[in-house]
């Protein structure tokens, strides 16, 4: 409350400079504001007097809710239920298929309210490598082959 107070009481102190002086200019280079603002604060005085220089509220006065349709639900269900699609795929199915632009958030509060469990995640394991221990050198060998058809390669290796 004190600060309220004290915000009130130095635009009060710009105003009745204002009225002394007559000379906005001055009244703003003193107190470093600019005109628009001695010019807004002044105008609520004269409207409202000492209780228009208390700030306003800040919070919106409406704040937008959209309103889903019942054949929307029904159609976000049927493309949960029938091809197990999750909520962001969902969504881009009904901007690209149906032209309906929806938020992941709302499409997460309709399957919270009628109840949609959670999609399964197929985990795709890799298959582990087998690997073959052996207790002596040379033990496990392997030999890679490459037959060669007769006139292909000759012993003189050019010379």
């Amino acid at each position: 409350m004190q600060r309220i107070n004290s915000r009130v009481k130095l635009r009060l102190s710009w105003i009745k400079l204002y009225k002394e002086l007559g000379h906005a200019a001055k009244v703003c280079q003193h107190y470093g504001i600019s005109r628009f603002t001695l010019r807004k604060w002044y105008k609520r005085y004269e409207e409202l007097g000492e209780k228009g220089l208390v700030d306003l509220s800040s919070k919106p006065k409406t704040s937008p809710v959209q309103k889903i349709n019942e054949s929307d639900e029904q159609l976000i269900l049927h493309l949960r239920q029938t091809r197990k699609l999750g909520a962001r795929r969902i969504q881009t199915e009904l901007r690209r298929l149906y032209d309906l632009s929806l938020s992941l958030a709302t499409i997460h509060k309709i399957f919270k309210k009628h109840d949609v469990s959670l999609l399964h995640v197929k985990r795709h394991y890799r298959k582990q490598v087998k690997r073959y221990n052996c207790k002596v050198p040379g033990e496990c060998v392997q030999m890679d082959v490459c037959k060669i058809s007769s006139g292909l390669y000759s012993g003189n290796c050019g010379l």
